[in-house]
């Protein structure tokens, strides 16, 4: 799969330009640096919605206090940096990009007071708060470890210890003293640790029997000796009491004697003696060297015991292990794998084939050898598996049992078997189990076994287990139509169990799904085929798409299109699925940017040539962000778009080369992680290998360039119509004969966002009128020569020949009569018809839904233009969407359904090409329906690619 799209980091509404304008002069009044858009782990910063999120919490301070709202920034952090781990060390940034982007911000527009100046604000870091109250008086500057240091000793020196002086650092609440041994009340957090006490060396209590020389030497000082302390230092008193200590006598221990063989060896010889006769009493062999129970071996774990317990083919231990494994198969599925356990998946098989026991006079026999050893009538062939299988069970014996009175032993024997296949059904939920069971031949005889057991109550519950791994596995199995397997599930289809029918459908479906072979649902009888369309008149959703997942398989070959075709009334089938392609519709209400165009050309094969103020606007953004914007900008997705990785690295690598240059700006990526990002910007791409003989071709398929790019948020650009000469190398179409040469003209193509701003292109490009940089206005003045006597020529402006001025938009003839114009002022209002009308009072007829009275003489907005969009307004839509899945792509019945129609058209079109008579398929099927097919893509956001295909089908084919 795709991976999935990357979320931008910002929103960029025009509310966030407005704030983001407004910040930067503020900054710029400040004199600090604003960083517009900071990076905090792999993500962007919106400062407007954290500004906002912070001025809801009560602003800088109440948020960086601690005792208020602990983990306040923490909390933020985790709203802005969604998924990102180490959530802990990002709040740290968090809050340092708003201390010196926003805050001083916020004191000035949301406490309307001075903020400090930036030498003790942006200029230091952010720990701490109380910014309100900060000022040059009470804040300490933090300097270095070295530097404090010398300060410190500088001061000591000139003005001795100052305990007279206050601290030059903002006030802080009082910390607690150090606490008491065993208190269990803890310090301030972030307080200054205080010096652990003293340690005195532990002094013993000094003997009273006195030496000969006891009149000679001192007493034993004492921890709280004052005249020690009086006449030593610390480090002589230590050495005097270590030179002075005298251990206390050892007191003598009580002893025990030990029986030992050397003290006592009758004792010994009569245990010897007494341990041999119990053996041999109890006929035990004595192994040596072995671990028997009960001396300290604690034996395997539970899924080993399990696994060995359920091979022993002992009753009471596969009761056992069957118990155990049910909750380890539900709770630990992830962790408890076939692969890991060799055996386990054999012998769960082996004990749900007694099954046949309960129910025949059979016990199968399992043979590992080739397929001779399958003549048996009760043999399994274990390697290949039993493709006779069917026949085998139709010729046992059924044995007389019950169904509503059963004995002990049956019913005992049933639920270890049920346990043993809801283990499996369990475990084969995940994939890996799926594949390894899949590999195993037995296990599609069990579900054939399973499946035509006696129709009975009892069984019921095994059959579902049956068909729930059918369900998982027929994905990896490539069922011809005699498969025992493939028969035993369209035989389901006739129950009238519903969850029966349902999960057999399913598994139908599924067939050959991971398999590159093209699986044909073949030898399907014509009653299944007309129950299944019948089921489509009910109103049961999972069963209807059950029948539509089998259908779709089902259509896939023109063989099954003819039978369903001949066999089934194909009209009312194509109605019915019509009809479901508005199944759950709801209303949705959109306002877009509509465009009208001049003609539906085909789709362009190059990307748009960006003007330089777009490339301009995303150069500064750094990657990968940059390479999205442009991907986003410039290409669109299309399941059937298909580009050269080469000639798309080409393209991007021509727009920011040079001005990545520039200094300041951010480098390009690498070609490899510029073709990973396409992926990450259009789920629906994918980088793909095309092998053309020997020579490789790497392409993207499902992208496809935009024929007008768009900007940030998704609106167009407006393309400049001005026809200008084209290229020597430009091949135009072919003249009538008799004709004067045509001119080479193009387009200009040059984009720009507003009407004014394309004025101001036109003006300034292509009419070549005077603009006044300074003040951003054109000189449309009359400057005549000075050979006019009629005209008075000012002294300060340079007379200009006379020059006639023509439009050239998109081919407009309007000055061809007088063969141009001279008042450039006259030439400019009518450049103006050609553009869009974004003046307030065309914005206030659009909100109050009035259209703005057309002038036919000069109004030329709404007319097309070759090539490009002629007009774009806001407009509100109503739509019929139906569901969509996580990717914002149909799902669920609609989808299902005008995916079958398309096989219907593909095939029947097939048909009436092959027959080649008058009477056409797709037009009898297809021509009701026409209308509600197109009605459907008009009005349906999420089929409208699909019905788009639908109706090319049809068309293709003669509809």
């Amino acid at each position: 799969m795709a991976p999935r799209q990357r979320e931008p980091s910002i929103d960029r509404t025009d509310e966030y330009d407005k704030f983001m304008e407004d910040l930067a002069a503020y900054h710029e009044k400040r004199g600090t640096v604003l960083d517009r858009e900071p990076k905090v782990g792999p993500r962007h910063l919106d400062l407007f919605r954290l500004y906002k999120r912070v001025c809801e919490e009560g602003g800088y301070d109440k948020v960086s206090d601690i005792k208020a709202k602990p983990l306040a920034w923490r909390r933020l952090a985790a709203e802005f940096l969604p998924g990102v781990s180490n959530i802990t060390g990002l709040a740290f940034l968090v809050k340092t990009a708003y201390y010196k982007n926003l805050a001083a911000y916020e004191i000035t527009n949301v406490h309307k007071r001075e903020p400090p100046p930036k030498e003790i604000l942006e200029d230091v870091t952010a720990k701490g708060g109380d910014l309100l109250n900060r000022t040059l008086e009470n804040f300490l500057i933090p300097v270095g470890r070295d530097a404090e240091s010398s300060a410190n000793d500088g001061d000591k020196d000139k003005d001795g210890e100052g305990p007279d002086r206050e601290p030059a650092k903002t006030p802080k609440e009082e910390k607690m003293d150090i606490d008491e041994p065993g208190s269990t009340g803890g310090r301030v957090t972030r307080g200054l640790r205080h010096a652990p006490p003293q340690r005195v060396l532990f002094q013993p209590e000094v003997s009273s029997r006195q030496t000969r020389q006891s009149s000679n030497r001192l007493n034993s000082p004492t921890p709280g000796s004052s005249t020690v302390g009086a006449q030593t230092n610390g480090t002589y008193a230590t050495s005097f009491s270590l030179a002075n200590y005298e251990p206390s006598q050892p007191i003598a221990s009580s002893v025990k004697p030990v029986v030992t063989p050397g003290n006592n060896p009758d004792y010994f010889r009569n245990m010897a003696r007494k341990l041999a006769a119990n053996r041999a009493s109890r006929g035990v062999q004595h192994h040596k060297g072995m671990m028997l129970p009960g001396t300290g071996f604690i034996g395997p774990n539970i899924y080993i015991r399990a696994l060995l317990a359920l091979q022993s083919g002992i009753v009471e231990e596969q009761k056992y292990a069957l118990h155990h494994l049910v909750k380890i198969s539900h709770e630990r599925g992830d962790k408890y794998r076939f692969d890991g356990f060799p055996g386990l998946a054999e012998a769960l098989i082996s004990k749900v084939l007694e099954v046949s026991s309960l129910f025949y006079d059979v016990r199968w026999e399992l043979s590992y050898a080739d397929s001779d050893s399958t003549a048996g009538p009760y043999t399994l062939n274990g390697l290949t598996g039993t493709p006779d299988l069917l026949q085998k069970i139709g010729a046992l014996t059924p044995l007389d049992a019950e169904d509503d009175i059963q004995t002990e032993e049956f019913s005992e024997a049933l639920a270890t078997i049920n346990e043993a296949g809801l283990i499996l059904r369990n475990m084969v939920m995940l994939d890996q189990n799926a594949e390894y069971v899949a590999s195993l031949p037995l296990v599609k005889d069990f579900i054939v076994i399973a499946l035509n057991l006696p129709h009975v109550s009892c069984t019921v519950e095994l059959q579902h287990y049956a068909l729930e791994i059918a369900e998982q596995l027929t994905k990896f199995y490539v069922l011809g139509g005699q498969s025992p397997l493939y028969q035993s599930l369209l035989a389901q289809l006739e129950s009238a169990d519903r969850g029966a029918i349902i999960t057999s459908l399913r598994a139908l479906g599924r067939i050959a799904m991971n398999s590159e072979v093209n699986n044909r649902l073949s030898d399907v009888p014509v009653a299944i085929l007309q129950r299944i369309c019948d089921w489509l008149l009910i109103e049961d959703e999972e069963l209807r798409l059950a029948c539509l997942d089998f259908l779709y398989q089902f259509t896939a070959t023109l063989d099954n299109v003819e039978i369903l075709a001949r066999n089934v009334n194909s009209q009312s089938l194509v109605n019915q699925l019509a009809r479901l392609l508005l199944y759950h519709a709801h209303f949705d209400e959109r306002r877009e940017r509509t465009r009208t165009l001049a003609k539906n050309g085909p789709p362009p094969d190059t990307p748009p040539r960006l003007a330089s103020t777009i490339v301009e606007q995303l150069a500064v953004i750094e990657e990968p962000e940059r390479s999205s914007q442009w991907l986003k900008t410039c290409f669109e997705e299309d399941p059937a778009g298909e580009i050269t990785q080469i000639a798309l690295w080409t393209a991007y690598n021509q727009s920011f080369q040079a001005a990545s240059q520039q200094p300041g700006r951010p480098a390009l990526s690498q070609a490899k992680d510029f073709i990973t990002n396409v992926s990450n910007t259009f789920p629906g791409a994918i980088a793909q290998v095309v092998q053309q003989g020997p020579i490789a071709k790497y392409t993207i398929k499902g992208l496809r360039p935009r024929a007008v790019p768009v900007d940030l948020r998704g609106r167009p650009y407006m393309p400049c119509q001005w026809l200008i000469p084209a290229p020597p190398s430009t091949t135009l179409p072919p003249q009538l004969p008799n004709q004067p040469p045509r001119p080479k003209l193009q387009p200009c193509n040059e984009y720009a966002f507003k009407p004014a701003q394309m004025w101001e292109h036109v003006l300034s490009s292509h009419l070549g009128l005077p603009h006044d940089a300074a003040t951003g206005k054109f000189d449309l003045e009359i400057v005549r020569s000075t050979s006019d006597p009629m005209v008075d020529v000012k002294p300060d402006i340079k007379p200009l020949p006379e020059r006639r001025y023509d439009c050239k938009w998109g081919g407009c003839r309007h000055f061809a009569a007088t063969n141009g114009e001279s008042n450039p002022h006259v030439v400019a209002k009518h450049i103006k018809t050609h553009l869009p009308d974004d003046s307030p009072q065309s914005a206030h007829r659009s909100r109050h839904n009035r259209a703005p009275p057309p002038d036919t003489d000069t109004d030329h907005s709404s007319t097309p233009t070759p090539g490009g969009a002629a007009s774009a307004k806001a407009a509100h839509k109503y739509f019929l969407n139906t569901a969509t899945d996580e990717r914002n792509d149909a799902a669920g019945l609609p989808l299902a359904s005008v995916l079958v129609l398309r096989n219907l058209a593909r095939g029947f079109g097939k048909m009436d090409a092959a027959s080649g008579g008058d009477e056409s398929w797709v037009r009898s099927v297809f021509a009701p329906v026409k209308e509600q097919l197109y009605y459907v893509m008009a009005y349906n956001l999420s089929l409208r690619e699909y019905i788009a295909s639908l109706t090319r089908a049809v068309a293709a084919a003669g509809g």
